[in-house]
């Protein structure tokens, strides 16, 4: 289990002894091409030069700073077209991701460095500065002379004399004070040191604060700039958990049975486990420890019919047949046509026939199925995303109050619509994979305000409910939801509630 940090003037980053090889490079299994990207220049047939870790890195951060994208799709995609090494596609993947999650740190160590304003810089020189900043400041493996000289060579390459004398002078600045530098933040006002020290914006950490508190706060924040833990789902029907731990060892991996899933297994590093023959017989799935939890807390039976509102990819749909003994009905709606084919994907490979898959919008299921015709209806809503930021780090920086609100009025129509599915005696549950209470316990008693016929339930099962109370993310009476934080089990951020549709 993690626990908070409690060196307080050290950022998260900065204790990555690694740098290159603390993420996995999505993408790293493509075979390596010939060459980089197609030429700029105008039907010339020489190949272009390959490009560096670093040149992939910047013109990813670019994108994504530009566009808005998602930096994994963006970044899984630059490095499929520049096939780099493995080892090169470790460190472009800790140099995207590291580099966003450290933004303002980054930028408050350059802004005293920077004579005319970070305001001021081309976009691409701000990123530049940002990600060798960020091998400087952040990870020890990586030597400085190098992480300076290259950032002058693409310089060069991409901009003027002019530009690459701005760059050598601002990072060899930074190279001489790297001690004063890599120093804690001076800050009084506890928003803004957090803020800084682990780079999220003022406006998130105060709402945390007000939330959880300053030291609660504060660890949400640094168990966000870590990098997730591959974990994966054991498919019952198939094998026991025991059995895969004993395949995994086997293989060479090393592995540990989660404390917070029943049907979770904690993996330490060794690649990507979906290339392994057991995923595609349909032994495992790769799936976050809370996400895992979901399904538990549905608890369904076989036999039951049940309605999974928002399924894609497939997770949780796949988990609650698992858990049915794959007898029963298991409908999986998602709004967006071409995920459909996702879901029946890994329906196939698990070897599961009770799902049926759907496509429609989740506001209006009640136009399309029977009223109180489900036994259970999973409505796993979109939210603001802030529990999956060590996955998704830009959130952070693209997410604003005023979406927050929306979304949460969108979660609250949804639940609304849910909830007439929902059979006499049946069961709701309402899920997120966010840690903000607008979206959460605010829902919980907005909806229950709202529908008398419905109660909070709260028999979960015990081998669900034991790990949570020892953990301490249940205290005290149960109400029936669980606000699951980042730092708790080393997962991500989610939010369950169960409801009992009254008799």
């Amino acid at each position: 289990m993690s626990g908070p940090d409690t060196r307080k003037d050290l950022p998260a980053s900065k204790r990555r002894k690694n740098g290159g090889g603390g993420r996995k490079a999505p993408g790293s299994a493509a075979a390596v091409r010939n060459g980089g990207p197609a030429s700029q220049g105008g039907g010339s047939s020489r190949k272009p030069k390959p490009q560096t870790a670093r040149e992939v890195a910047l013109n990813t951060l670019v994108k994504v700073a530009a566009s808005g994208a998602y930096s994994n799709l963006q970044l899984n995609s630059a490095l499929q077209e520049a096939g780099l090494t493995r080892q090169d596609a470790g460190l472009a993947t800790e140099l995207v991701y590291g580099t966003i999650q450290q933004q303002r740190l980054l930028d408050y160590r350059l802004s005293g460095l920077v004579a005319k304003g970070l305001d001021k810089l081309n976009p691409w020189v701000l990123q530049l500065l940002r990600l060798s900043a960020y091998q400087l400041l952040c990870l020890d493996r990586i030597p400085a002379h190098a992480a300076v000289n290259e950032a002058v060579q693409i310089a060069k390459k991409r901009g003027h004399a002019g530009i690459s004398g701005m760059v050598n002078g601002v990072l060899r600045n930074m190279e001489r004070r790297l001690q004063e530098l890599r120093g804690p933040v001076e800050e009084n006002n506890p928003v803004i040191r957090i803020g800084v020290t682990y780079s999220y914006p003022d406006w998130l950490v105060k709402r945390w604060i007000t939330a959880y508190g300053e030291a609660e706060a504060e660890a949400i924040c640094a168990s966000g700039n870590e990098s997730p833990h591959p974990s994966m789902r054991v498919n019952r029907l198939r094998l026991s958990r025991d059995e895969a731990l004993s395949r995994l060892a086997e293989a060479g991996y090393q592995a540990a049975p989660s404390s917070l899933a029943p049907a979770g297994i904690i993996v330490d590093g060794g690649g990507n486990l979906a290339l392994m023959d057991n995923y595609a017989e349909g032994l495992w799935t790769m799936q976050d420890e809370s996400s895992m939890l979901v399904a538990e807390v549905c608890a369904p039976e076989p036999g039951w019919k049940v309605l999974d509102c928002c399924a894609a990819p497939g997770g949780k749909s796949t988990h609650l047949a698992e858990l049915m003994g794959d007898q029963g009905r298991v409908v999986a709606n998602d709004v967006h046509p071409h995920k459909r084919q996702l879901i029946d994907e890994q329906a196939r490979r698990l070897g599961l026939d009770a799902i049926i898959t759907e496509t429609g919008d989740a506001a209006e299921l009640s136009g399309r199925f029977t009223a109180a015709s489900f036994d259970l209806v999973l409505l796993d809503a979109p939210c603001s995303g802030f529990g999956v930021i060590r996955r998704k780090p830009e959130i952070k920086w693209t997410k604003t109050p005023e979406d927050v609100q929306s979304i949460a009025a969108l979660q609250r129509r949804l639940l609304a619509e849910a909830a007439k599915l929902v059979r006499p005696g049946g069961t709701l549950v309402y899920s997120t994979c966010t840690i903000e209470r607008e979206e959460n316990e605010a829902q919980v008693a907005a909806f229950l305000r709202e529908n008398p016929d419905f109660e909070s339930d709260t028999q979960w099962p015990e081998n669900v409910l034991q790990p949570l109370q020892k953990a301490g993310a249940v205290n005290g009476q149960f109400q029936g939801y669980v606000q699951l934080l980042p730092h708790q089990f080393g997962s991500d951020g989610f939010f369950i509630a169960k409801f009992k549709h009254r008799e």
